[in-house]
């Protein structure tokens, strides 16, 4: 699979997302042979967070790479209102426990919070001397919030963009750019399938024997430093989002897909969900 740097570490462009794992017993098995799945296919970058089924994620991406631990690239994010000089030591720490491991390689601020950002770089840095964490980063920044934290050790922006949202395209995706900071794409494929409904898209999937989603995902990766991560929990919608990785879209199909989904005009309000 293709990738980039990430962190100072190469990662592929597409990994797996969590959103909505850990939050049903009957469904736990299932989640964790589904990201072991994805690790076996080449996504090894597994995206979590503390807030997901409120530490439950964690606990099945923790299951999820017993033994695959040095094969895995962990992302995991941490509350707002855990992001203190105090507070993000402890949250840290739990996060490691259900995790099953002894570092994050990349940890995220979730959102802007009551914090001061200057105090979250502190305890976020704090954790990376100790060797907690490899990196840091955020989710949900817009330009004026990365420029007002003007850190050059700040990792990734985490923020929703597809095809139906493409704000971010006017200005915090040039942005990060011109930064050569990865942005990571939540929401990839849309959420409640209305968005793989759509005829375009379809039509396109038709013409290179592919899926919509496999085509959602191959518009956002014919992006500079754009990495995806879908979730997934069905085995052939695990295999099907690794595969996208090789679908190059035509000309032809990116035209037709500006035209149903038409690029941002002027400055956006920074979706998020």
């Amino acid at each position: 699979m293709r990738t980039l740097e990430l962190a100072g570490v190469s990662v592929p462009v597409i990994g797996q997302g969590t959103w909505r794992m850990g939050e049903e017993p009957s469904r736990h098995k299932h989640e964790v042979a589904a990201l072991r799945l994805g690790i076996e296919l080449g996504m090894t970058l597994i995206d979590t967070a503390e807030m997901y089924a409120e530490g439950g994620a964690e606990t099945v991406v923790g299951e999820a790479i017993t033994g695959l631990r040095d094969q895995v690239f962990l992302v995991s994010k941490v509350y707002p209102h855990n992001a203190s000089r105090k507070g993000i030591p402890l949250a840290c720490e739990r996060s490691l426990r259900r995790l099953d491991t002894d570092y994050i390689d990349l940890y995220l601020l979730h959102w802007r919070g009551q914090y001061p950002l200057a105090e979250t770089v502190e305890a976020f840095e704090r954790l990376r001397e100790e060797g907690k964490i490899g990196r840091w980063g955020v989710s949900n920044f817009d330009v004026a919030d990365l420029e007002e934290l003007a850190s050059p050790t700040c990792a990734t922006n985490q923020v929703l963009y597809n095809l139906q949202e493409r704000g971010i395209e006017f200005d915090l995706l040039p942005w990060c750019q011109q930064q050569r900071m990865p942005v990571m794409a939540y929401c990839p494929v849309g959420q409640g399938g209305h968005l793989l409904r759509d005829t375009t898209l379809k039509q396109i999937a038709e013409r290179h024997g592919a899926t919509p989603a496999q085509v959602a995902l191959a518009w956002l990766l014919r992006q500079d430093n754009v990495i995806a991560i879908p979730k997934a929990v069905q085995p052939e919608h695990v295999r099907l989002n690794a595969e996208a990785a090789n679908l190059t879209l035509a000309a032809q199909d990116l035209a037709a897909l500006d035209l149903t989904f038409v690029q941002p005009r002027g400055k956006q309000r920074l979706a998020m969900v």
